[in-house]
C-alpha cells in the first residue's frame, strides 16, 4: 500500500535535509511550528530558525529583508494567515521588488476540518496568483512536496507554497516517467474522452475518478497542475485538443483558483466544454476532514458527475 503523509510532513523533513546543503537556507515561522512541521529545522538549526510570534506581516517583512541580504529563507504560517492577514507584505514587500522569499501556507483548503472556516482558506491560491510575478505551487503527495522544496530552493524570486494538513495517499512516486519541473502539469494517466486538471489532494481522487469513469466506457486523461502560475499552457491545449472537453477540480474556491485559469486560458486559445469542480461560492465549515470533503462534493463521485455534465456540453 502506498504511503499516507501529509504534505506538511514532508515539506518539514526536506527543510532539514537541505540544511546543510545551503547554508543560507533561514526558516521562519509564526508561533506554529508544530503545526506547520518546521520544528525539525528549528532543533537542528536553532541559529537559523526564527520564531517571530503572532505577527505575520512582521515575518514576512523580516523575510524581506533577509532576502535581501542573500539569505534564502522560508516564511511559514497557516494558508490564512500567509496569504490572508500578510497579503500587503507579500505584495509589496516581496514581490514588488522581485526577492527570493519562499511564503508557505500550511492548512489550506477545507480539510483542515475542526478548525472551521476562519481557517479553512479557500482563497489563497487565486490572491498569491493575483500577484505579478508570484509562483504558486500546490503539491498533491509526500513525494512530489519533497521534489518542490528541492526546486523552490534553488529557483530565485518570489513563491507560494501551499501546504495540506491531512495525510493523503502518495501516488507520484509509482507513476512510470513521472517528473517534476516547475511550470509543467504531469501526465499522472492518459486519456481520449476528456481530461481532469486536478492540484493538490485532488489528484488521488480525481485518478480515483477516473477508475470509475473507465467503468462506464469514459477514458480520462489525468494531469497533475502541481503548478498554479504559471500554467502549463502547452498541456493545456495538447489535451483540449486531443480530449476536447475539460475538468478541473480543486480544495479551493472555484472562484480566481485552478479552475478559472483553465477556463480564462482556453477561452482565449482554444475553447471547449470547461466544468470547474470545488468549492462553490461559499465558506467552509466544522466537522472532520473527510466529512467535510463529503460534505462539499469534494471527491471522486462528485469529479464523476462534473464529468458527465462536461461529457454532454460535448456532445
Amino acid at each position: 500500500m502506498s504511503e499516507k503523509k501529509a504534505t506538511r510532513a514532508a515539506y518539514g523533513e526536506m527543510l532539514v535535509e537541505l540544511a546543510d546543503k545551503y547554508p543560507e537556507l533561514v526558516v521562519l515561522d509564526a508561533d506554529l511550528a508544530g503545526a506547520t512541521m518546521t520544528k525539525g529545522f528549528a532543533q537542528a538549526c536553532p541559529d537559523r530558525f526564527f520564531d517571530m510570534g503572532i505577527a505575520e506581516a512582521n515575518m514576512i517583512g523580516v523575510a524581506a529583508g533577509l532576502a535581501a541580504c542573500g539569505k534564502k529563507p522560508f516564511a511559514n504560517s497557516f494558508a490564512m494567515f500567509t496569504a490572508g492577514r500578510a497579503y500587503e507584505q507579500v505584495r509589496n514587500s516581496v514581490a514588488y521588488p522581485g526577492l527570493n522569499v519562499k511564503c508557505v501556507g500550511s492548512h489550506g483548503g477545507i480539510s483542515v476540518g475542526e478548525d472551521g472556516a476562519t481557517h479553512q482558506c479557500i482563497e489563497d491560491l487565486a490572491l498569491m496568483s493575483a500577484i505579478p510575478g508570484m509562483l504558486v505551487l500546490n503539491p498533491c503527495d509526500a513525494h512530489e512536496m519533497r521534489q518542490a522544496v528541492q526546486a523552490l530552493i534553488e529557483y530565485k524570486g518570489p513563491a507560494y507554497l501551499r501546504l495540506g494538513r491531512m495525510a493523503v495517499e502518495t501516488v507520484t512516486d509509482s507513476v512510470p516517467g513521472y517528473k517534476f519541473e516547475l511550470g509543467r502539469a504531469a501526465a499522472l494517466r492518459e486519456g481520449s474522452d476528456l481530461t481532469i486538471c486536478a492540484t493538490g489532494l485532488m489528484v488521488q481522487r480525481a485518478l480515483a475518478a477516473a477508475e470509475l469513469l473507465a467503468g462506464e466506457g469514459v477514458s480520462a486523461r489525468v494531469l497533475d497542475f502541481h503548478t498554479i502560475k504559471p500554467l502549463d499552457g502547452e498541456a493545456l491545449l495538447a489535451a483540449a485538443r486531443e480530449t476536447g472537453c475539460m475538468v478541473t477540480t480543486e480544495e479551493h474556491s472555484i472562484v480566481g483558483g485552478l479552475g478559472a485559469a483553465v477556463a480564462s486560458f482556453l477561452a482565449e486559445r482554444c475553447p471547449v466544454p470547461v466544468l470547474r469542480h470545488g468549492v462553490r461560492d461559499v465558506f467552509g465549515r466544522s466537522g472532520k476532514a473527510e466529512q467535510v470533503l463529503e460534505a462539499y462534493g469534494l471527491t471522486p463521485a462528485g469529479i464523476v458527475e462534473t464529468a458527465r455534465a462536461a461529457l454532454e456540453l460535448k456532445r
